[in-house]
């Protein structure tokens, strides 16, 4: 069973009166790698700053192996931090940039505890080598750092936060700066890093691909309070609420009714899910994937509806299809071309009800991608195959 290594109790926090952290409560377990996801101004880098010691919160506390750190500076936390500007001695090769902290370092001298004394010359070379193995920069140390990518800078300033050998790493955002091929090469590299050395990272992104790619645990934020917590896989598939839903990829958000347990209606239609836990007749918002949605011929449709926008992905189709109104996004490798009608079948396992909550009505129309927005007759006879 994980060890709780942190835990954030009731962290209140305000800028110019504004609320930025709402009584947020967590616990970050050790060898963990977290990540705090959400939009710009979602309080994620505020609660990375209050952990590594940079803000205080206005009230709530930080506990770290059980003992209160509120007070404790950030020099002396077990805590270090990767930041978006890598903030690289430019005067320096990569060697003393790794080795800069080891060198501040002093420890009693053995022969008289009294007294303070260096590192070892021999102990900082070994320290720094091994740092830069594990961050695949082998060969590099007289490199001057300027002269390296944004990648290899990168991996100096996670191997320099990493060689004081800290309980936690804090990042933040650490990825913004690189070009998408690379930005998805380091997602694997830090995982990599993450599991060889066995500590804890707490990752600060507004990304979901590097959130899904890089996580044991995604916590989900917004307006300074927390959404949903849970592995990259739950938080896809059983998202808590519309946000959640529409953050953490793509999603079509459909106003429904639960008429009982594993049976939901959406477009005066009834569809078999798997949930359950409803009142009968209980209004919801129905979340269904568009790579969970099949294409069918318009007579086999569960729901019938007309392609309004076609866009080639590569590997797929992004199909944007007017059902009464409302826009879908379908995702296939079926070509469908603009103004066909079409049926969609969604097996159960494709649908996932959730609460009405403040999030609902906001989310999971795709108008915007379409050419032409249609508004069709409230009065058109409803489309699709049988009621179930």
């Amino acid at each position: 069973m994980s060890k709780e290594l942190i835990r954030l109790r009731d962290l209140c926090m305000a800028y110019d009166d504004e609320l930025v952290l709402d009584h947020l409560n967590l616990y970050i377990n050790d060898k963990e790698f977290l990540t705090l996801l959400g939009p710009s101004g979602c309080g994620k880098s505020t609660t990375l700053r209050i952990i590594g010691g940079f803000t205080a919160p206005l009230s709530g506390d930080v506990l770290f192996d059980g003992v209160r750190i509120n007070d404790v500076p950030p020099y002396k936390r077990q805590i270090n931090t990767v930041f978006q500007k890598y903030a690289l001695f430019p005067h320096l090769n990569v060697f003393e940039n790794v080795a800069f902290g080891l060198r501040m370092q002093r420890r009693p001298d053995p022969a008289d505890p009294k007294r303070k004394t260096k590192l070892p010359e021999e102990e900082i070379r070994e320290r720094v080598l091994e740092m830069l193995e594990a961050v695949s920069l082998k060969g590099f140390e007289n490199r001057r750092t300027d002269a390296l990518s944004g990648g290899q800078q990168q991996r100096v300033a996670i191997a320099r936060a990493l060689v004081n050998r800290p309980k936690v790493l804090l990042l933040d955002e650490p990825l913004g700066a690189l070009d998408l091929k690379l930005r998805k090469d380091m997602q694997i590299e830090l995982k990599r890093i993450q599991q060889q050395v066995g500590i804890t990272f707490i990752y600060v992104t507004h990304d979901q691909e590097e959130a899904l790619t890089m996580s044991d645990t995604i916590v989900v934020m917004d307006k300074g309070s927390i959404q949903q917590i849970g592995t990259p896989e739950d938080i896809y598939n059983e998202p808590k609420n519309a946000f959640v839903a529409d953050f953490i990829g793509e999603s079509n958000i459909i106003d429904g009714v639960m008429v009982r347990d594993k049976l939901v209606q959406m477009y005066g239609r009834q569809f078999p899910c798997l949930d359950g836990g409803f009142a009968e007749n209980e209004p919801v918002d129905v979340v269904i994937r568009p790579e969970d949605i099949d294409i069918v011929p318009v007579e086999q449709g569960q729901l019938t509806g007309t392609v309004t926008n076609v866009t080639f992905k590569g590997m797929q189709y992004d199909i944007i299809v007017d059902f009464r109104g409302f826009k879908w996004l379908i995702q296939t490798t079926d070509h469908s071309p603009v103004g066909a009608r079409i049926g969609i079948k969604i097996d159960p396992d494709g649908i996932h009800v959730m609460k009405k909550s403040r999030y609902s009505g906001l989310y999971g129309d795709y108008s915007s991608f379409s050419d032409e927005y249609d508004e069709l007759d409230a009065a058109e006879p409803e489309e699709g195959g049988n009621e179930t």
